[in-house]
């Protein structure tokens, strides 16, 4: 069965990401089309990226970095929960990604994203990382509002409607993460 990640893209104190991960690992586990996982990347405690040789030798030298590297090597799709900070994603998650680049490949992605403006700029900046790691990011995004989806800006209180828009991303991560199977074989 493919295996899916639900990443935590934020380290921040007071976070939302966790709320919203654990909103969609909720809505996730009712499928049986695959099976899923919440990623925190909090958990992983891992510096600015302090590997000597670039990720795509794969030459990793810190125990941190081998124990990331073989959480994400696990699965076979993605769906990175990620606010936005200053029109971007935030640092934790852009240096938690560059840490690696084998283990990511061949795999697909989905976004869930949170902000002023829904968090739509910082899956822009994710697509085009996506793009250079050969990660297959998919169409469907799930797009949430902090004026609309947070009760005082704080507190998750999503719409209803969201409902069916994680369901849709979440059938477009698994149909592509099982069409690229073949390529990670290799």
């Amino acid at each position: 069965m493919l295996k899916v990640a639900i990443i935590i893209g934020s380290t921040r104190p007071g976070r939302k990401a966790e709320a919203v991960a654990r909103w969609v690992h909720e809505l996730a586990k009712k499928r049986d089309d695959a099976e899923f996982e919440l990623v925190d990347i909090q958990d992983f405690n891992l510096p600015l990226l302090d590997e000597p040789v670039p990720p795509s030798m794969g030459q990793y030298t810190q125990p941190h970095t081998k124990t990331w590297a073989a959480k994400i090597d696990s699965f076979d799709a993605y769906v990175f929960v990620t606010p936005e900070y200053n029109h971007a994603m935030s640092g934790a998650l852009k240096n938690a990604i560059d840490y690696l680049y084998r283990e990511w490949n061949n795999k697909a992605a989905g976004f869930v994203s949170y902000g002023s403006a829904g968090g739509t700029r910082a899956v822009e900046q994710l697509r085009l990382v996506m793009g250079e790691l050969q990660v297959a990011d998919v169409r469907a995004q799930v797009m949430l509002s902090l004026r609309t989806d947070f009760e005082n800006y704080s507190t998750f209180a999503p719409a209803p409607h969201h409902e069916k828009s994680v369901h849709t991303l979440l059938e477009q991560v698994i149909a592509w993460g099982g069409a690229l199977k073949p390529l990670r074989k290799k």
